[in-house]
């Protein structure tokens, strides 16, 4: 199957990599093609943006969380019926799992995928040294094809000159665009990094549109399209997640999983609930921050990551959704939550109550925790059986006190030593699996069925 492809890379973070990428993808849609956005890595806000630009989700290609083996298959599902695709990548291009050499870099992925790379240069503090950047970063890997250079952040037409100047001399890396300055499409951050598009709604299309319009003004799309269509066929067959799981057997009553969403909760992987479907159940979504009880026939409860301090209050207030939460939990009703949906569980978060499901309560601090995980279950729950060895990511700045309760869901081990993580299972709430350890289930399918078989069980009982 062949769909023409590239990836966004840069030399570090910080240099207009989801600017350039989204914009990209915006410019392009805006020319009638049906564009298929991807990330490289566990970030769950990019694709967000890029979601928004292309009008299908945003997808991660994550080669630690799902294995190498599964980046291609995974591609060529979620670009199915593209006409081009544009994955952004992740850090450096050559920056992947941490004392892992090459895994999980965006470099790693453009291989797994055989794609042209486009280098974004912040080109703000730099003249004819661009040259020697952009050749080092050509000549470091032959296995990677370094395509193409987009400058971004150029001041002005003389600075312009004189980097394509440098780069015809030097590189030998045909340049495709040069972006200026502008404040117009800058995305504002928080702690955690960008502001999610779900929480910007018309803002955020704005901002979409606008770095299109930048992009579109200031690339060579021609060029780029021309480049995307010399990715080589890829040999792979897609991901089917039909093929992934075991469904229930013939004659089971359907469960309803209710998949929390919205502003506070706006992290998740397409492919999870993907692989519920496949499994048998019917995915229900909801808002916390607006629903007042669980949906109707609710029998299992996935609560993701995102924002839960930001909405505090709100989440608070909503005293009938937190009692519904928690009753539902004491009556065995299966629930996943990842690090948003941890806090959510616990008693209170930063001194407001919380659904109280959990004996645990959970605070803002100063301190990022960040970085992929190899974790071992260590509990039954219902999840995954004690012993299974799963790959996740941590990325959160709240504590949890305490961050493991009596069945622990999780162990690993960090340069200072051995960490246990999270519920899997409580006194009283014995089929709730609760850790900061962010899982893409695609990696991992099993999950999916676990949890599908696990709610149809509550619901006939």
């Amino acid at each position: 199957m062949n769909i023409p492809r590239l990836v966004v890379a840069a030399p570090s973070s910080g240099a207009g990599k989801t600017t350039i990428a989204t914009g990209l993808i915006a410019a392009l849609a805006a020319r009638g093609l049906a564009v298929s956005p991807h990330k490289v890595g566990p970030d769950y806000i990019d694709p967000g943006y890029h979601g928004l630009a292309a009008g299908r989700p945003g997808r991660n290609l994550d080669a630690f969380m799902c294995g190498p083996e599964r980046i291609a298959p995974l591609f060529l599902h979620g670009a199915a019926g593209a006409d081009v695709a544009v994955v952004e990548g992740v850090m450096g291009l050559f920056d992947g799992a941490s004392g892992r050499g090459e895994l999980a870099s965006t470099a790693h992925v453009s291989k797994l995928l055989r794609a042209p790379v486009v280098l974004v240069v912040d080109a703000s503090s730099q003249s004819r040294s661009v040259a020697a950047l952009v050749h080092g970063f050509a000549s470091w890997d032959p296995e990677v094809r370094l395509a193409g250079v987009i400058l971004n952040r150029v001041a002005s037409d003389r600075h312009e000159r004189l980097l394509r100047e440098a780069l015809e001399e030097g590189s030998g890396v045909p340049v495709l665009g040069s972006v200026r300055r502008s404040a117009a499409v800058a995305t504002p951050s928080r702690h955690l990094g960008l502001i999610p598009a779900v929480e910007r709604s018309a803002e955020a299309l704005r901002a979409v549109a606008d770095m299109g319009e930048l992009v579109a003004a200031s690339v060579d799309l021609d060029e780029v399209l021309a480049l995307a269509r010399t990715a080589p066929p890829l040999t792979a067959e897609p991901w089917d997640p039909a093929g992934e799981v075991t469904p229930l057997a013939a004659g089971a009553v359907r469960p309803r999983i209710a998949v929390a969403g919205g502003a506070a909760f706006s992290f998740s992987y397409a492919e999870n609930t993907e692989l519920l479907t496949a499994a048998g159940a019917e995915v229900v979504p909801f808002d916390p921050l607006h629903a007042d009880a669980l949906p109707e026939g609710t029998a299992g409860l996935v609560i993701g990551g995102g924002f839960p301090e930001l909405y505090v209050r709100e989440l608070s207030a909503n005293g009938q959704l937190r009692a519904a939460i928690a009753a539902f939990a004491a009556s065995g009703g299966p629930v996943s939550a990842e690090c948003a949906g941890l806090l959510y569980l616990g008693r209170e978060l930063d001194g407001l109550p919380m659904c109280g499901v959990l004996d645990t309560s959970a605070r803002m601090t100063e301190r990022l925790t960040l970085g992929y995980r190899e974790a071992v279950a260590l509990e039954d729950s219902v999840l995954a059986p004690t012993g299974a060895r799963l790959r996740g990511h941590e990325f959160h700045r709240t504590v949890c006190e305490p961050g493991a309760g009596e069945r622990p869901a999780w162990g690993w081990r960090l340069p200072d030593g051995p960490r246990t993580e999270g519920f899997a299972g409580a006194a009283g709430a014995e089929n709730v699996h609760a850790s900061y350890l962010h899982l893409h289930w695609a990696g991992y399918p099993q999950l999916a069925a676990s949890f599908t078989a696990a709610a149809a069980a509550h619901r006939a009982g």
